[in-house]
């Protein structure tokens, strides 16, 4: 089968639903078709996708043909993306983790009927009663223990252990430390100091190999509720990565791995720990290769996706390419806890190659019907990517989370900026820090809506919960008023703003959801792309517009010209022609 583009629709293949998507939801997705005229009413098909896109007349049919080895996997639901050889973690253990395994005010402790549930499930897994996804797997036993331990070591009295739990843990302890391995015991317990009983395990415990002993006596420090220097997590990350999966006997222990990571966002890390997990992995593929373009902006949306709302960035891309504003996109297929619609899936979804290297990115960031790209983790960071299964046993997002939405897979020979999406209140600052220590010219952090990078148009609520509004904006950019120069030569200027969209002329509305549908997300960015007004439209215009005039991007130092100059992207066919020839020539890089 073929992959045809040609002047009056696309076609992307189809492909055999998957083996464990059921029969309902296989047909719940739309079928898209755009025409000319207008969007009409989506057509509901078993397999596949259709879309019939408006394209210029001066586009040759043959220039659209792609090879049956082009053809790709196109889902439409978010969650088939998930890896089928990951094991799924137990989820009496998962909820309980979701609950334990989180900073010093947010952490929630358990019931005692829960924790001895939780206990007995443990003790059961340990002694082979459970099996498949009953199973607990190492990464949950180091994840939950490593929770139990810093709760007891650092925690506030609010947070740590309640009388409930003690009693549970008082019950089961002489049992689990029979049964559970040396690492988990040590995890649980790495001094002898949290249970009456003791254990001498865990005070003389070092690890299997050179590498475990490094990581073993840095957990001592964070399970104490310590931080670490620069140097030290830089090892720590160079020593275990990447994490083995097939042959378990050359890697590092997983309980160890697992609380470790967990253990260093729980005691919310430090600057200097975020930038050991943002530089440590740099050099791995080799340096970036240098994209000969005047700006080039890198787009640090959520690995982990959207669940509910339209995520609009690819589209936003595709917009700000008509004008000489080159973007980079960089992210992965799947990505725990969320799981949600990501740009790689959009991509595949429509037929694009997912596969790109850092180099043929830099191609087709110049290539003159490009002016943007994606790379995925897998190809780029192997060693992150072979994390994805050991973060969704963690449950809770790890410091990796963070400092992966600010990197450089690609530099320009002219500007580059840094944007960066936010949720929880407290890492605006440690982001921008991160973009300033990449030596960038203009950063920005948005709390979009889920945490990513789309500001929305709707109406802020009179009763806002306490935190940073959504739309909320922070950064810094180039100087034009003679500030001072900073460490790297660069003179900067720093702001924030919460952007009010009704002040530059759009009408509220509320945002589009897509729940999950990769085909609703597509939908909507095609036919915004096509001129069709409305909320998804008002969105890409101004998350082009509003992301050009506060990274003080050339030609948007008014608000209204940038919005503007947006608009005319999307309703002369540009943008969507962009989007188009991206993914015809994807294909085409060597």
């Amino acid at each position: 089968m073929k992959l045809v583009l040609n002047p009056d629709r696309i076609y992307p293949l189809t492909s055999p639903a998957p083996a464990k998507l059921s029969a309902a939801k296989i047909t719940k997705p739309p079928l898209l078709q755009f025409t000319p005229a207008k969007l009409h009413r989506p057509i509901r098909r078993r397999y596949g996708l259709t879309i019939n896109a408006v394209m210029t007349d001066s586009m040759k049919t043959e220039d659209y043909s792609l090879n049956e080895e082009d053809s790709v996997r196109n889902p439409a639901l978010s969650t088939t993306y998930r890896r089928p050889d990951i094991p799924r973690p137990n989820q009496t253990v998962l909820e309980a983790q979701g609950r334990v395994c989180t900073g010093p005010t947010q952490t929630k402790p358990l019931t005692e009927e829960k924790a001895r549930k939780v206990l007995d499930t443990i003790l059961k897994s340990a002694k082979g009663e459970l099996k498949d996804d009953d199973e607990v797997s190492k990464a949950q036993l180091g994840a939950f223990f490593a929770g139990m331990t810093i709760r007891a070591n650092a925690f506030p009295e609010a947070t740590q252990w309640n009388e409930g739990e003690r009693r549970a843990m008082n019950a089961f302890w002489p049992e689990l430390v029979r049964t559970l391995p040396k690492d988990v015991i040590f995890i649980a317990d790495p001094e002898g100091s949290i249970m009456g009983l003791g254990s001498c395990v865990g005070p003389h415990y070092t690890g299997q190999d050179a590498r475990e002993m490094r990581l073993v006596g840095a957990l001592r420090e964070v399970l104490a509720g310590g931080h670490l220097g620069f140097e030290e997590v830089q090892g720590v990350l160079r020593d275990v990565l990447p994490l083995e999966s097939e042959d378990k006997s050359r890697g590092v222990s997983e309980s160890l791995l697992s609380a470790f990571l967990i253990g260093q966002r729980m005691n919310r890390e430090t600057d200097r720990e975020l930038k050991a997990y943002c530089l440590a992995l740099d050099d791995e593929v080799g340096p970036p290769p240098v994209a000969d373009v005047e700006s080039l902006t890198h787009y640090g949306e959520p690995y982990d996706g959207n669940t509910r709302f339209f995520r609009s960035t690819l589209f936003v891309a595709a917009v700000r390419s008509c004008y000489g504003q080159s973007s980079l996109l960089h992210g992965v297929d799947w990505m725990p806890p969320k799981g949600g619609v990501t740009e790689e899936q959009m991509l595949q979804f429509m037929g694009a190659n997912t596969h790109l290297t850092a180099l043929q990115a830099k191609q087709l960031i110049e290539d003159e019907n490009g002016g943007f790209a994606y790379v995925s983790l897998r190809e780029v960071r192997p060693s992150l990517y072979s994390l994805i299964g050991l973060r969704e046993h963690i449950k809770k997002r790890p410091p990796l989370a963070t400092s992966e939405k600010v990197q450089q897979f690609v530099r320009a020979r002219g500007k580059e900026s840094i944007v960066a999406g936010f949720y929880h209140e407290g890492y605006e600052e440690p982001l921008l820090m991160l973009m300033r220590r990449r030596g960038i010219h203009a950063g920005l952090v948005v709390k979009g809506e889920e945490g990513a990078l789309s500001m929305t148009t709707r109406l802020r609520p009179t009763n806002t919960s306490k935190g940073l509004p959504v739309n909320y904006c922070s950064g810094f950019r180039s100087s034009v008023n003679g500030a001072a120069f900073e460490a790297d030569g660069v003179s900067r200027e720093a702001f924030c703003m919460e952007v009010n969209a009704k002040d530059y002329g759009f009408e509220p509305s509320d945002t589009p959801r897509t729940d999950r549908l990769v085909a609703k997300n597509i939908e909507l960015g095609i036919a915004a792309l096509r001129g069709e007004k409305g909320p998804a439209y008002d969105r890409i215009v101004l998350n082009a517009g509003i992301v050009d005039h506060l990274l003080g991007c050339s030609g948007a130092e008014d608000i209204t010209s940038a919005l503007d100059r947006a608009r005319e992207a999307i309703d002369s066919g540009n943008a969507l022609k962009r989007l188009l020839n991206y993914i015809k020539i994807s294909h085409k890089v060597k």
